[in-house]
């Protein structure tokens, strides 16, 4: 498969294919895009297998259209859209592996449903500790 056509909204970016499929991703995925302005995300080149936005130094595969998770799971979202969180120490917070953490972040692994509960109720605990602090 290879990617003939791009184009975005404020959360996507979207790609038509040689036969005229469209696919989409989430640009939470690639937050130098999702951060660049009209002109930056114009000024791309494709390549053998995917395309490239030099200035921005961020390649996207064609491959990658075609993945199941073009949509960050709601977990993902959280820790994509709450940068200010630290991975590493989440992760030790509930006893977990930092590495094991991205890798659900980043889709590379998908954890159980009982692990991403165990991660869901970690973050609602934290957002009442928040929610109980005064000054």
């Amino acid at each position: 498969m290879r990617i003939i056509e791009i184009w975005f909204d404020d959360e996507h970016i979207y790609g038509k294919d040689e036969s005229g499929q469209e696919y989409r991703q989430s640009l939470l995925w690639y937050p130098k895009l999702r951060l660049a302005s009209d002109e930056e995300r114009a000024n791309y080149t494709f390549g053998l297998g995917g395309i490239h936005w030099r200035e921005l130094d961020e390649d996207i595969s064609f491959e990658s259209f075609e993945y199941d998770d073009a949509e960050p799971s709601a977990m993902q979202r959280f820790f994509l859209t709450h940068k200010e969180i630290n991975v590493a120490e989440f992760a030790r917070s509930i006893g977990m592996n930092a590495s094991l953490l991205r890798n659900y972040i980043n889709g590379f692994k998908k954890p159980s449903a009982e692990r991403e509960q165990e991660i869901l109720s970690h973050i609602h605990s934290m957002g009442q500790e928040m929610i109980n602090v005064t000054f």
